[in-house]
């Protein structure tokens, strides 16, 4: 078992920046944490760099945050479907080749709160900025189970595994107060182009504590619920994790699906995840003054799809131009290009005249042209996941006094 401390030390809030719009708060009265910590940056915090700032990146937990202060004790265990099951050390890691990977991570719940406002849904209230770009330093999952003799490339081990699942410290009342956990297919886990990272960096400081220290899972393109933080076991098994968050949660269902219904063993737990993009430089009703403004936002896709553009429109959506996209200064982003990065956002801008009251909608297409949906009443679900309706802002002109 990982070095944790004993669970008074829970009531040790991480320091956080207080620009944070907190969506649920622990107590810290009896040294019980009541609910997990969640919160998000201001969306303007977002566009202010192509590299997410830790302060300004969400924070998403489902219960307590552990503290994993002794780093000499503290291993992973990796056992399963396999032969010889091993544990690791933070020096086992370090050992092997660091990789530097930027991979944008967001909740699926992004956007939820706009959802709800067309039908109720369960969930924590996030805005357009559960969602965040970083540079994660750590090995290469791959790298790590060759230790175990499961080469690159691997789908089936000889035991009969096919998926591996990730187990974390972190306890939640969702598995009735077990750990959370996730998995991915070995296939996915075992490919060195996948680029999954145990990681034990973000942006070139180690993980804080609220982003998992001091080792966690990195899966690029994949909704973030399967990058599972403050990891302390691995596990090789034939079937997906059967766990929770896997199985009756993170599902996709039709607007038709109610709480009455609902069968989770229809659907498949989400993966990749969709075509997404949000304005950043507005609020969802501004005031400006009349004249010209610039149109700024994130865009992203799932599963390594590039952006092949932003389109905006100042009239709701009845004529649109073209965003200017980009990801770092002087290298223009072409997607799939290798001087891009595959698993990251795209920041664009767009210049428009305002000369009154109006819809600004921004829609994004990534480079196998999935499209978002225009509104948000055909994707809706019960839990409120992927919303990536067309994404609305109401500008109010407002003539100055001066």
């Amino acid at each position: 078992m990982p070095g944790v401390s004993g669970p008074s030390d829970y009531s040790q809030e991480p320091p956080r920046h207080p620009c944070l719009k907190i969506n649920a708060k622990a107590s810290i009265h009896t040294h019980i944490h009541t609910e997990p910590f969640n919160a998000e940056p201001p969306r303007s915090a977002l566009i202010s760099s192509y590299v997410t700032h830790v302060d300004f990146f969400y924070k998403r937990s489902h219960g307590p945050i552990p503290i994993l202060d002794n780093i000499d004790r503290y291993c992973v265990s990796i056992s399963g479907l396999i032969e010889k099951p091993k544990d690791i050390y933070m020096t086992d890691v370090w050992k092997l080749p660091k990789y530097n990977v930027t991979a944008t991570l967001q909740c699926a719940g992004n956007r939820r709160t706009a959802m709800s406002k067309t039908r109720t849904v369960k969930g924590v209230g996030w805005d357009v900025s559960a969602v965040g770009n970083a540079v994660w330093g750590g090995a290469k999952l791959a790298d790590v189970l060759e230790l175990i003799d499961i080469r690159n490339c691997t789908s089936t081990t000889p035991l009969g595994g096919k998926h591996v699942e990730f187990v974390s410290v972190d306890k939640c009342k969702e598995e009735n107060g077990g750990p959370y956990k996730a998995s991915i297919p070995l296939s996915q886990a075992s490919n060195p182009e996948a680029d999954v990272l145990l990681a034990y960096e973000m942006n070139g400081e180690p993980l804080n504590r609220d982003h998992g220290y001091p080792l966690r899972v990195i899966v690029p393109g994949i909704i973030g619920a399967r990058s599972v933080k403050w990891l302390d076991s691995i596990n090789i098994i034939a079937e997906e994790c059967q766990g929770f968050f896997m199985q009756k949660d993170y599902k996709m269902f039709p607007p038709s699906v109610d709480w009455d219904n609902i069968d989770w063993s229809t659907r498949r737990p989400q993966m990749d995840f969709p075509v997404q993009c949000a304005i950043c430089s507005l609020e969802d009703v501004d005031v400006v003054k009349p004249g010209k403004i610039t149109i700024k936002g994130y865009a992203a896709s799932g599963g390594g799809r590039g952006i092949e553009r932003v389109d905006v429109s100042i009239d709701g959506g009845k004529t649109w131009v073209e965003a200017s996209r980009y990801q770092k200064a002087i290298i223009p982003y072409i997607a799939d290009h290798a001087s891009s990065d595959k698993w990251a956002w795209v920041l664009f801008e767009a210049k428009a005249d305002i000369s009154q009251s109006t819809e600004i909608v921004a829609k994004a297409v990534d480079t196998a042209a999935n499209v978002q949906p225009e509104n948000v009443g055909v994707i809706w679900n019960l839990r409120g996941i992927l919303n990536t309706s067309w994404h609305r802002v109401h500008v109010r002109v407002g003539h100055s006094n001066m």
